[in-house]
């Protein structure tokens, strides 16, 4: 059986394809290339990059599972997939430490003008006095938007730094972490950092609006590592230049990579930001690697 790699695999997944048996083919095709060759494969592992749509399962006559090495699944067309009794795998669990550190690092970095005092003091500036009046996050309330896997590792983390941890999930009723669950309005009332950990959903508005931010503290910060527009990056400038929302921490975008248009965002001076690296780091590639591996394998070999 032959298995497309379209956006790179880590060796220890690869390696694992490759003893198992099958055909493992590491290659970047165009999106017409795609269509013209994926009824060759009898798999397809993606990253963010490509897009499985109707068009590419129709043409994957062979296609006996779909898999996107990472948690979202917004490139591919699931539900026609399903339809077509195609199973899509993910690896949902593989980078949520990693995130969850990530989204940490930004609370830190706000906090304490990491972002402007680096950028600075290698301009030759001494900004002690501009940058004297950072906040611990000890003691501070962390509101948790979405309690699944990177949610929960980013609680862990909140409680591990002594701050008092709410979570709003619409799926999760009961949780064995030291955590209150609340309701979003509850949540976004008393929380003096709010981070996101919701998925994307296409067609509806954004979690965080306009009409959630006028229901905020004055001076929360807002971290997103979730998915680019889970937080309107509209309605957040016009809150940070308010002053509604003291800072922000950014690692996805609503258009990546950003265009101009978002420029006024990105260099907002209360604005940390990172081009979309959650996952990116050595011990997630590698689980990544290898749990999207171990998934296909065990689909192929039933």
């Amino acid at each position: 059986m032959k298995i497309l790699i379209s956006d790179g695999i880590e060796k220890i997944g690869f390696d694992m394809l490759i003893a198992a048996g099958f055909d493992a083919i590491d290659t970047k095709y165009t999106p017409e290339e795609l269509l013209a060759n994926i009824s060759q494969y009898d798999a397809i592992i993606v990253r963010s990059a490509t897009k499985v749509t109707k068009e590419v399962i129709d043409a994957g006559v062979n296609l006996k599972t779909i898999a996107r090495g990472g948690v979202g699944l917004d490139n591919i067309d699931v539900k026609y997939a399903k339809e077509k009794g195609i199973p899509v795998l993910n690896t949902p669990g593989a980078s949520s430490i990693s995130v969850a550190e990530l989204a940490i690092a930004h609370m830190f970095a706000v906090s304490r003008f990491l972002n402007l005092s680096n950028t600075e003091m290698r301009e030759g500036k001494w900004p002690k006095k501009e940058y004297s009046k950072g906040i611990e996050l000890t003691g501070k309330t962390l509101g948790i938007m979405g309690l699944g896997n990177i949610g929960k590792e980013t609680a862990k983390r909140g409680i591990g730094l002594g701050m008092t941890v709410l979570a709003y999930d619409p799926f999760v009723t009961s949780t064995d972490l030291n955590v209150k669950l609340v309701a979003k309005d509850e949540l976004l009332v008393q929380s003096d950092f709010i981070s996101m950990h919701l998925p994307l959903i296409k067609g509806e508005p954004p979690a965080i609006g306009a009409p959630e931010f006028v229901k905020m503290k004055k001076g929360v910060i807002i971290i997103n590592c979730a998915r680019g527009g889970v937080v309107s990056e509209k309605d957040l400038l016009d809150a940070l230049n308010s002053s509604i929302v003291r800072y922000a921490g950014i690692d996805v975008f609503e258009t990546e990579p950003p265009t101009d248009a978002q420029k006024e965002l990105i260099a907002h001076p209360h604005v940390s930001v990172t081009p979309h690296i959650g996952a990116q780091t050595n011990e997630a590639q590698d689980r990544v690697g290898e749990e999207i591996a171990q998934k296909v394998i065990d689909v192929l070999k039933k």
